[in-house]
């Protein structure tokens, strides 16, 4: 209920902020936008849309692109310690048991994905069963399973949808300006011409490189959290050790685009860095921060 009742108040508070705007550009520069509620309407149902929609399909997506086989009858031991693994933290993180998958890859990687706390995924690669021992799997699985329970996954799409109505609204109101003023028509500056679309689609670039540099900062501060939530489900210790065996064997990610900000072990650097440098996550739980 708290996500639903954040969702919605953001999108008013954005969709009040826009108005402002709007109400500033017509009344103090005398400018004549259009139709801007429907443009509103347009940017509100293409940003937030497109990012819940591809929530609802992040399941699917994930376990299309990765191969990810689920575990529903265990064939064998290692199945039926990582299925009670995970029932166990789930029941220890207030969340309902998400379903277990392997995929094979050769990198040690895990990631959960999914609309809700209570209908979500968890999957490890062949390559972290293969090169991690039970208490390093055990934190990465802790990792995953706080992931859940931080909510990231709907938090990180809310983001994304906001920011996408940003880009949209803006890129368009920007080139109506730029159009008007190429035509030198400040009262019918309404767009369409080729100014316009140029401007658009310059400002949509622009804007949504922008839009990303905070995508990815949130997604790393995120990390933060979810080593934390793991080290509380599986032990500090376990948790430090398993980012030591990440960082000695880092290598190729080869998740595919839509779930790599989910994985334990992502794409190094800085502003687009969809994870902070395993040494940063080490000290920071060495320090005991969250």
């Amino acid at each position: 209920m708290k996500r639903i009742l954040l969702f919605v108040a953001t999108n008013v508070a954005v969709l009040f902020l826009l108005n402002i705007v709007l109400l500033v550009l017509q009344q103090v520069f005398h400018v004549r936008l259009g139709n801007t509620a429907g443009l509103l309407v347009m940017a509100a149902v293409l940003g937030m849309g497109g990012s819940f929609i591809s929530l609802a399909m992040s399941k699917w997506m994930a376990k299309m692109s990765t191969g990810a086989q689920v575990i529903t009858q265990p064939q064998n031991e290692a199945e039926r310690w990582l299925l009670a693994t995970v029932q166990r933290q789930a029941q220890a993180a207030g969340i309902g048991m998400p379903e277990v998958a392997v995929y094979d890859a050769p990198e040690m990687n895990a990631f959960a994905t999914g609309m809700s706390r209570n209908s979500s995924l968890v999957a490890v690669s062949t390559g972290l069963l293969r090169s991690m021992d039970r208490d390093q799997v055990e934190a990465v699985l802790g990792h995953e399973i706080s992931h859940v329970a931080n909510g990231d996954m709907v938090t990180l799409t809310l983001i994304q949808g906001v920011l996408n109505t940003f880009v949209i609204f803006l890129a368009r109101i920007i080139g109506s300006l730029v159009d008007g003023a190429l035509r030198g028509n400040r009262d019918d500056n309404s767009g369409g011409g080729f100014g316009y679309f140029i401007t658009v689609t310059v400002m949509q670039l622009l804007l949504g490189f922008l839009a990303s540099l905070i995508v990815m900062w949130f997604s790393r501060w995120r990390e933060f959290r979810a080593d934390a939530g793991g080290a509380s489900l599986a032990g500090r210790q376990k948790m430090i050790s398993a980012l030591e065996r990440l960082s000695a064997g880092h290598g190729e990610n080869s998740l595919p685009q839509a779930v790599a900000a989910f994985g334990i072990s992502g794409h190094f650097g800085r502003l687009l860095a969809s994870h902070p440098p395993i040494e940063e996550r080490i000290a920071a739980l060495r320090a005991g921060q969250s």
